[in-house]
């Protein structure tokens, strides 16, 4: 094992020997509130922001929420790792809850009528608060995993990371609970609020009962690191969310200036990093094989992992048919397998004395769950996918406690800090680079299947139904056409059949009675602008009161003007209405056949018109009837066309996107198997034990 050659600081404590179990425990609780407040911050805003924009009005900077916390928590975890390792982890972990909770109470308060314009209103408030709260929350998550290596020794620290692997676990399922609960029955604002509380009593717990758990070393800050790690950092995610998220073109002169940036960043840290005496990221690190070959597995996980869950709540959205807002619950056997396997993977390396086999295990066990999810398709039953979703679980499961406890074994303890945060964010910015490049393949992937389906959709239908599908395809292909709204649950089949046997019950009303309230639901009907041409030109030209009452109004109008022409008593009149062409040729004929002498005799027209009444009365219920049934048969003809349309479209999405999606899981599974690789180049260390009849020796140690 090569570690770097750094002395042992002077006046080093042993805390993992030193402190009672009691001791231990108390600090463990506060540390692990204080990292479940940051988990928790991940999953519990997202169910509130459809209400947060709509009250702060603030569609546009939508995804801004998420990205502000992103940037500042991935950016500086890495700095405060080394600032541990030089002030201590104590004060470092508090600073950071006390930033967390300035910026979530700063949350709860954005747009309130005190704060006025700061930063531009509402939404922009909210953006820099939760920025503020990613600059807290980087430091909860980063010393955080790095107390277990200061508190336990080597033998027990796997059984203590399965727990925090458990939080990140149990808060993926809490948060999207206690989020909608909050935001419906409460306010939107006590999303950000509830932190306060639990902070709270973290921070006293870690104030009454952690020592200092300081390493000893006594060096400068590297500033000039920390900077330029940020400025690292910061532009190569924003490059990666911007292009992900369709905001710039991936050749744009935005998205190549700041990977441009962030090279040049990157290759000063590095020369900075080298001739530092005290660097941010000790290169010498990476001449460690546990910790590059750990760094390299982490990345992958970190992609795989984000990625199966984005994609799969995707999947149960557009495919399933689940509701947007209960997505989050639905990965819950996800969430339960991975449990299982954080905190089962623990306990088991603390036995084996041994973590290699079980992380090997594991990712063999997450390729067989990615493989088993690549074989999703649009008909693939709900429990099917629970069982593939625990099957995933259970392989991530030990990658979130054995790989750090591999890296904090294989450095000296007073760089625990460093390489902990270190490998954490390799693993958050494999999380990012990882959902930016399968975000592409699936933004690619659903254009392609879409107008692949909607062509397969055309070839087994006919008529205008073909021919409005193939339409649809080929605009898709232009890149014109829809590509539905991903963060919106679509419709089932029994959905859409539902809704057009509702237009068509009030269609029928509307076109034999004139019904208003059946003319009314149609005007407000959105759904009518997706019918075919022609079916929408019949639903646009119904009369009011119905067809028939039209027909009978027409007729009324004939008979007026035939009166009129007769009642005059000229021949020239009469001769007139009879060459209107609308009028049916026998009534025509007759007109034209009335001889000059029967107009001149009062007695002779009234018996003339009363013969025409009755056959105008005859002929006016005929054509009501004919002409009702002939718009009522069109209407309906358009109608069935556009249902069998919405049929096919929905079919034609469902599994586009559940075939996009599985294509994703392939690459996972490819993912997996370079993490694998690293994984088995890493050296199978031997977890210290305790020697036989050891016991940590309790003492008083100074807070």
């Amino acid at each position: 094992m090569t570690t770097p050659a750094t002395p042992e600081p002077a006046g080093r404590i042993d805390y993992a020997k030193t402190l009672d179990l009691s001791t231990k425990r108390l600090i463990l609780f506060g540390v692990l509130l204080g990292l479940f407040l940051s988990a928790l911050d991940q999953t519990i805003v997202s169910t509130a922001m459809p209400r947060i924009t709509q009250e702060l009005n603030g569609l546009s900077l939508y995804s801004w929420v998420t990205t502000a916390y992103l940037l500042t928590n991935t950016a500086l975890v890495p700095i405060y790792g080394k600032l541990s390792d030089l002030y201590g982890r104590k004060p470092i972990l508090m600073i950071g809850i006390v930033i967390f909770l300035l910026g979530s109470a700063l949350c709860g308060l954005s747009g309130e009528p005190f704060l006025g314009n700061l930063f531009g209103g509402g939404m922009m408030q909210l953006v820099v608060f939760r920025g503020l709260q990613g600059v807290g929350a980087a430091a909860l998550g980063s010393v955080a995993f790095a107390i277990i290596a200061d508190l336990f020794e080597p033998v027990d620290r796997p059984r203590y990371q399965g727990l925090f692997g458990a939080v990140f676990g149990l808060s993926s399922v809490i948060g999207p609970l206690l989020g909608g609960f909050l935001t419906d029955q409460v306010s939107w604002r006590w999303v950000f609020y509830v932190n306060l509380p639990i902070g709270l009593i973290a921070l006293a717990f870690i104030a009454s009962k952690m020592p200092r758990l300081a390493s000893g070393l006594q060096a400068k800050v590297d500033w000039l690191g920390a900077f330029l790690i940020l400025v690292f950092a910061v532009p190569l995610l924003l490059a990666l969310t911007w292009g992900a998220d369709g905001n710039y073109a991936w050749t744009s002169p935005m998205i190549l200036g700041l990977f441009g940036l962030s090279a040049a960043a990157l290759v000063t840290f590095l020369i900075v990093e080298s001739r530092h005496e005290s660097p941010i990221l000790p290169l010498t690190l990476f001449k460690n094989p546990t910790f590059a070959w750990g760094a390299i597995a982490r990345f992958m996980i970190g992609a795989g992992f984000l990625g199966a869950i984005l994609f799969l709540s995707l999947y149960l959205v557009q495919v399933q048919g689940v509701s947007a807002t209960a997505a989050g619950t639905a990965t819950i056997p996800l969430t339960v397998g991975l449990i299982i396997g954080a905190i089962g993977s623990g306990q088991i390396a603390s036995r084996m004395g041994r973590y290699k086999p079980l992380m090997l295990i594991g990712l063999m066990t997450a390729g067989l769950g990615f493989f088993a999810l690549s074989t999703l398709n649009a008909d693939s039953s709900y429990n099917s996918v629970i069982v593939r979703m625990v099957l995933l679980g259970l392989g991530l499961g030990p990658a979130l406690p054995l790989y750090t406890t591999a890296l904090q074994l294989s450095v000296k303890p007073w760089e625990i800090g460093v390489a902990t945060s270190a490998g954490q964010f390799f693993q958050q910015m494999g999380s990012t680079i990882g959902t930016a490049i399968f975000g592409a393949i699936l933004t690619a992937g659903v254009s392609s299947n879409l107008a692949t389906q909607f062509a397969a959709q055309a070839a087994s239908n006919q008529g205008t139904v073909a021919t409005t599908l193939q339409t649809i395809s080929d605009e898709i292909r232009s890149g014109n056409g829809p590509e539905g709204n991903r963060n919106q649950t679509p419709e089932t089949p029994e959905q859409i059949q539902a809704r057009f046997v509702t237009l068509r019950k009030n269609l029928t009303a509307a076109i034999q009675t004139g019904d208003p309230a059946a003319v009314n639901a149609l005007k407000q009907d959105k759904f009518i602008a997706g019918l075919p041409a022609a079916a929408r030109q019949q639903f646009t030209s119904i009369p009011e009161g119905g067809v028939a009452a039209s027909v009978k109004a027409g007729f009324a109008q004939t008979q007026a003007a035939i009166e009129a022409a007769v009642n005059s008593g000229d021949a020239a009149q009469v001769r007139a209405v009879a060459s209107n062409p609308q009028l049916p040729q026998g009534l025509r004929d007759n007109l034209n056949g009335i001889p000059a002498q029967a107009l001149a005799s009062p007695q002779a027209r009234e018996q003339l018109l009363s013969g025409i009444r009755q056959g105008l009365a005859q002929g006016q219920e005929t054509a009501a009837e004919q002409a009702t049934s002939q718009a009522l048969s069109a209407a309906l003809t358009g109608v069935n066309d556009g249902e069998k349309i919405s049929l096919a479209s929905a079919r034609a999405a469902k599994v586009a996107f559940a075939n996009t999606i599985s294509s994703i899981y392939r690459y996972s599974i490819v993912v997996a198997l370079l993490a694998f690789l690293a994984t088995l180049m890493m050296p199978n260390l031997e977890i210290p034990r305790r020697a036989k009849g050891e016991k940590a020796a309790p003492a008083h140690v100074e807070i």
